[in-house]
Protein backbone atom coordinates (compact mmCIF):
# COMPACT_ATOMS: atom_id res chain seq x y z
CA UNK A 1 0.00 0.00 0.00
CA UNK A 2 2.84 2.46 1.00
CA UNK A 3 4.21 1.62 -2.17
CA UNK A 4 1.10 2.00 -4.36
CA UNK A 5 0.83 5.90 -2.57
CA UNK A 6 4.67 6.27 -2.78
CA UNK A 7 3.60 6.16 -6.73
CA UNK A 8 0.51 8.08 -7.16
CA UNK A 9 2.51 10.86 -5.28
CA UNK A 10 4.98 10.67 -7.61
CA UNK A 11 2.87 10.52 -10.58
CA UNK A 12 0.69 13.82 -9.08
CA UNK A 13 4.06 15.38 -8.60
CA UNK A 14 5.11 14.49 -11.98
CA UNK A 15 2.00 16.16 -13.29
CA UNK A 16 1.90 19.28 -11.42
CA UNK A 17 5.39 20.32 -12.03
CA UNK A 18 5.20 19.39 -15.96
CA UNK A 19 6.66 22.35 -18.24
CA UNK A 20 3.73 24.26 -19.73
CA UNK A 21 3.83 22.57 -23.58
CA UNK A 22 5.27 25.61 -26.61
CA UNK A 23 3.65 25.47 -30.17
CA UNK A 24 5.17 27.09 -32.71
CA UNK A 25 3.90 28.11 -36.38
CA UNK A 26 3.85 28.20 -39.85
CA UNK A 27 2.37 30.96 -41.95
CA UNK A 28 -0.11 29.81 -44.61
CA UNK A 29 -1.11 33.23 -45.98
CA UNK A 30 0.34 36.64 -45.28
CA UNK A 31 -2.49 39.66 -45.84
CA UNK A 32 -1.93 43.69 -46.19
CA UNK A 33 -2.45 45.23 -43.03
CA UNK A 34 -2.85 49.05 -42.29
CA UNK A 35 0.28 49.85 -41.13
CA UNK A 36 -0.59 53.10 -39.10
CA UNK A 37 -3.53 50.89 -37.14
CA UNK A 38 -2.34 50.68 -33.83
CA UNK A 39 -4.06 47.50 -33.18
CA UNK A 40 -6.26 46.74 -29.99
CA UNK A 41 -8.79 44.29 -30.42
CA UNK A 42 -9.72 42.09 -33.55
CA UNK A 43 -12.26 39.35 -34.62
CA UNK A 44 -13.53 37.33 -37.46
CA UNK A 45 -17.05 37.73 -38.38
CA UNK A 46 -19.20 36.59 -41.74
CA UNK A 47 -16.09 36.66 -44.29
CA UNK A 48 -14.42 40.32 -42.43
CA UNK A 49 -11.99 41.67 -39.42
CA UNK A 50 -13.52 43.66 -37.34
CA UNK A 51 -10.28 45.64 -35.68
CA UNK A 52 -9.92 48.24 -33.04
CA UNK A 53 -7.30 50.82 -32.64
CA UNK A 54 -5.82 52.67 -29.85
CA UNK A 55 -3.83 56.19 -29.17
CA UNK A 56 -5.72 59.74 -28.06
CA UNK A 57 -6.87 61.55 -31.78
CA UNK A 58 -6.42 57.84 -33.71
CA UNK A 59 -9.00 55.55 -31.88
CA UNK A 60 -11.36 53.75 -34.25
CA UNK A 61 -13.46 50.59 -34.60
CA UNK A 62 -13.23 49.12 -38.30
CA UNK A 63 -14.77 46.44 -40.80
CA UNK A 64 -11.88 45.51 -43.09
CA UNK A 65 -11.06 43.19 -45.62
CA UNK A 66 -8.87 40.57 -44.88
CA UNK A 67 -7.48 39.79 -48.61
CA UNK A 68 -6.35 43.64 -49.43
CA UNK A 69 -6.49 45.51 -45.81
CA UNK A 70 -8.84 48.10 -46.82
CA UNK A 71 -11.07 49.54 -44.30
CA UNK A 72 -14.41 48.71 -45.45
CA UNK A 73 -16.31 51.23 -42.44
CA UNK A 74 -14.90 53.18 -39.41
CA UNK A 75 -16.26 54.91 -36.72
CA UNK A 76 -14.18 57.22 -34.83
CA UNK A 77 -13.86 57.32 -31.29
CA UNK A 78 -13.53 60.24 -29.12
CA UNK A 79 -10.02 61.88 -29.18
CA UNK A 80 -10.30 61.97 -25.49
CA UNK A 81 -10.37 58.34 -25.46
CA UNK A 82 -7.36 55.52 -25.84
CA UNK A 83 -9.40 52.45 -27.51
CA UNK A 84 -8.58 49.22 -26.56
CA UNK A 85 -9.87 45.99 -27.07
CA UNK A 86 -13.58 45.03 -28.46
CA UNK A 87 -15.66 42.01 -28.40
CA UNK A 88 -18.96 41.03 -30.46
CA UNK A 89 -22.17 40.60 -28.10
CA UNK A 90 -25.07 39.91 -30.16
CA UNK A 91 -25.83 42.61 -32.71
CA UNK A 92 -23.46 44.99 -30.63
CA UNK A 93 -20.25 45.56 -30.55
CA UNK A 94 -18.65 46.25 -26.81
CA UNK A 95 -15.47 48.65 -27.19
CA UNK A 96 -13.69 49.22 -24.08
CA UNK A 97 -10.85 52.33 -23.36
CA UNK A 98 -7.86 52.35 -21.45
CA UNK A 99 -8.08 54.71 -18.91
CA UNK A 100 -11.54 56.09 -19.27
CA UNK A 101 -13.00 53.42 -16.81
CA UNK A 102 -15.95 52.95 -19.40
CA UNK A 103 -16.71 52.00 -22.96
CA UNK A 104 -19.19 51.97 -26.11
CA UNK A 105 -22.09 49.95 -27.42
CA UNK A 106 -21.59 50.06 -31.22
CA UNK A 107 -24.55 48.56 -33.30
CA UNK A 108 -22.32 45.96 -35.20
CA UNK A 109 -24.21 46.53 -38.61
CA UNK A 110 -24.50 50.20 -38.53
CA UNK A 111 -21.14 51.28 -36.14
CA UNK A 112 -23.77 53.55 -34.37
CA UNK A 113 -23.56 54.82 -31.21
CA UNK A 114 -26.04 53.16 -28.69
CA UNK A 115 -24.91 53.20 -24.74
CA UNK A 116 -21.99 53.38 -22.84
CA UNK A 117 -20.59 50.95 -19.89
CA UNK A 118 -18.34 51.66 -17.04
CA UNK A 119 -16.00 49.69 -15.04
CA UNK A 120 -13.16 50.47 -12.66
CA UNK A 121 -9.29 50.27 -13.45
CA UNK A 122 -7.86 49.73 -16.76
CA UNK A 123 -9.71 48.00 -19.95
CA UNK A 124 -6.52 46.18 -22.46
CA UNK A 125 -8.79 42.65 -23.93
CA UNK A 126 -12.20 41.60 -24.41
CA UNK A 127 -13.61 38.33 -26.10
CA UNK A 128 -17.56 36.27 -25.64
CA UNK A 129 -18.07 33.07 -25.93
CA UNK A 130 -21.59 33.95 -26.41
CA UNK A 131 -22.57 33.68 -22.70
CA UNK A 132 -20.18 35.79 -21.18
CA UNK A 133 -17.60 38.45 -21.95
CA UNK A 134 -14.03 38.36 -20.53
CA UNK A 135 -12.20 41.77 -19.83
CA UNK A 136 -8.46 42.10 -19.46
CA UNK A 137 -6.64 44.63 -17.99
CA UNK A 138 -2.89 43.76 -17.81
CA UNK A 139 -2.62 42.05 -14.90
CA UNK A 140 -2.86 38.41 -14.24
CA UNK A 141 -6.73 38.59 -14.06
CA UNK A 142 -9.12 38.08 -16.40
CA UNK A 143 -12.84 39.24 -15.81
CA UNK A 144 -15.75 37.80 -16.25
CA UNK A 145 -18.64 40.02 -17.28
CA UNK A 146 -22.42 39.65 -17.32
CA UNK A 147 -22.82 40.43 -21.09
CA UNK A 148 -26.24 42.42 -20.67
CA UNK A 149 -25.00 44.89 -18.27
CA UNK A 150 -20.97 44.69 -18.48
CA UNK A 151 -20.67 43.97 -14.57
CA UNK A 152 -18.01 42.15 -13.22
CA UNK A 153 -19.65 38.56 -12.01
CA UNK A 154 -15.83 36.81 -11.00
CA UNK A 155 -12.11 36.71 -12.06
CA UNK A 156 -10.14 34.20 -13.49
CA UNK A 157 -6.53 34.10 -11.90
CA UNK A 158 -4.46 33.11 -14.98
CA UNK A 159 -1.07 30.61 -13.97
CA UNK A 160 1.58 29.24 -15.62
CA UNK A 161 3.38 26.50 -13.80
CA UNK A 162 1.95 28.33 -10.65
CA UNK A 163 3.10 31.50 -10.86
CA UNK A 164 1.20 34.98 -12.48
CA UNK A 165 1.00 35.84 -15.64
CA UNK A 166 0.69 39.53 -16.16
CA UNK A 167 0.68 42.01 -18.88
CA UNK A 168 -3.01 39.83 -20.50
CA UNK A 169 -3.69 42.04 -23.20
CA UNK A 170 -5.66 41.27 -26.69
CA UNK A 171 -8.14 38.20 -25.74
CA UNK A 172 -9.40 35.71 -28.25
CA UNK A 173 -12.55 33.03 -27.51
CA UNK A 174 -10.79 29.82 -29.40
CA UNK A 175 -13.22 26.54 -29.11
CA UNK A 176 -13.52 26.74 -25.46
CA UNK A 177 -10.34 28.29 -24.55
CA UNK A 178 -8.95 31.56 -24.07
CA UNK A 179 -6.22 32.87 -26.01
CA UNK A 180 -4.74 35.72 -25.11
CA UNK A 181 -1.26 37.97 -26.16
CA UNK A 182 1.05 38.88 -23.18
CA UNK A 183 1.86 42.48 -23.68
CA UNK A 184 5.57 43.20 -25.18
CA UNK A 185 6.14 39.77 -25.86
CA UNK A 186 5.83 37.24 -29.00
CA UNK A 187 4.00 34.49 -27.07
CA UNK A 188 0.22 33.85 -26.70
CA UNK A 189 -1.15 32.54 -23.57
CA UNK A 190 -3.90 29.63 -24.35
CA UNK A 191 -5.65 29.77 -21.30
CA UNK A 192 -9.02 27.23 -19.35
CA UNK A 193 -11.36 29.66 -18.60
CA UNK A 194 -12.64 27.42 -15.84
CA UNK A 195 -9.42 27.09 -13.86
CA UNK A 196 -7.57 30.23 -15.24
CA UNK A 197 -4.10 27.69 -15.66
CA UNK A 198 -2.47 28.20 -18.82
CA UNK A 199 -2.50 25.14 -20.54
CA UNK A 200 -0.43 25.93 -23.70
CA UNK A 201 2.06 28.89 -25.32
CA UNK A 202 2.27 29.46 -28.65
CA UNK A 203 5.47 30.99 -29.31
CA UNK A 204 5.51 33.51 -32.45
CA UNK A 205 9.78 34.08 -32.46
CA UNK A 206 9.86 35.63 -35.76
CA UNK A 207 6.64 36.70 -36.89
CA UNK A 208 7.28 40.36 -36.27
CA UNK A 209 10.31 40.50 -38.75
CA UNK A 210 8.15 38.60 -41.33
CA UNK A 211 5.65 41.47 -41.09
CA UNK A 212 8.77 43.94 -42.02
CA UNK A 213 8.53 45.48 -37.99
CA UNK A 214 11.70 46.70 -36.83
CA UNK A 215 11.90 45.49 -32.73
CA UNK A 216 10.04 48.69 -30.87
CA UNK A 217 8.57 48.77 -27.55
CA UNK A 218 5.17 49.86 -29.00
CA UNK A 219 5.00 47.93 -32.34
CA UNK A 220 4.19 44.77 -30.47
CA UNK A 221 2.47 41.33 -31.38
CA UNK A 222 -1.13 42.31 -30.49
CA UNK A 223 -4.23 40.70 -31.97
CA UNK A 224 -5.67 37.70 -32.86
CA UNK A 225 -9.08 36.80 -34.44
CA UNK A 226 -10.46 32.88 -35.25
CA UNK A 227 -13.19 31.98 -38.08
CA UNK A 228 -14.87 29.43 -36.10
CA UNK A 229 -17.00 27.90 -39.21
CA UNK A 230 -13.21 27.28 -41.58
CA UNK A 231 -11.00 27.09 -38.08
CA UNK A 232 -8.75 29.54 -39.60
CA UNK A 233 -6.59 31.48 -36.59
CA UNK A 234 -5.01 35.17 -37.70
CA UNK A 235 -2.53 37.09 -35.54
CA UNK A 236 -1.42 40.84 -36.37
CA UNK A 237 0.46 43.67 -34.17
CA UNK A 238 0.28 47.25 -33.59
CA UNK A 239 1.09 49.72 -36.65
CA UNK A 240 1.97 46.14 -38.39
CA UNK A 241 2.20 45.98 -42.43
CA UNK A 242 0.86 42.38 -42.67
CA UNK A 243 -1.86 40.18 -40.81
CA UNK A 244 -1.12 36.20 -40.62
CA UNK A 245 -3.19 33.00 -41.18
CA UNK A 246 -0.65 30.95 -39.07
CA UNK A 247 -1.36 26.46 -38.37
CA UNK A 248 0.18 25.89 -35.01
CA UNK A 249 2.64 23.03 -34.85
CA UNK A 250 2.90 20.27 -32.79
CA UNK A 251 3.84 20.76 -28.61
CA UNK A 252 7.24 20.35 -27.75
Amino acid sequence: MRKLLALISLCLGGIAGAAVPVQGYTVKHSYPHDAQAFTQGLFFKDGFLYESTGQYGASSVRKVDIATGKVLQKRDLPEQVFGEGIALVGSNIMALTWMNQGGFVLDAASFEAKATFRYQGEGWGLTSDGQRVYMSDGSPYIRVLDPATMQEQRRIHVTADGQPVPKLNELEWVDGIIYANVWQTDRIARIDPITGRVIGWIDLKGLSAKAGVAPDSDNVLNGIAYDSKQKRLFVTGKRWPRLFEIELRSAR
